[in-house]
């Protein structure tokens, strides 16, 4: 799966999370531009992510976490496992 389809379904994730279809993600898109995105709907994304593509993360991977990009690169990582 390349970056740009992981982003293409984080999207999808991110508009049923904030119930917001106009929300475009960028690998620079963070918190800081999604005025929802709070501790309680991190902990959403991160819980849709894992049931949609499979994976696990660490917390310490979680939290090192800066950016959508990051998020796409890490998602990446463990798909090529």
């Amino acid at each position: 799966m390349t970056k740009a389809e992981i982003l293409e379904k984080l999207s999808e994730i991110f508009h049923e999370v904030f119930d917001d279809d106009g929300i475009v993600l960028t690998p620079e898109t963070s918190a800081d531009h999604i005025s929802e995105w709070d501790s309680f709907n991190h902990i959403h994304i991160i819980v849709a992510v894992e049931a949609r593509f499979g994976v696990k993360f660490q917390v310490a991977e979680v939290t090192a976490l800066k950016n959508v990009g990051d998020l796409v690169t890490l998602i990446s990582a463990r798909l090529a496992a």
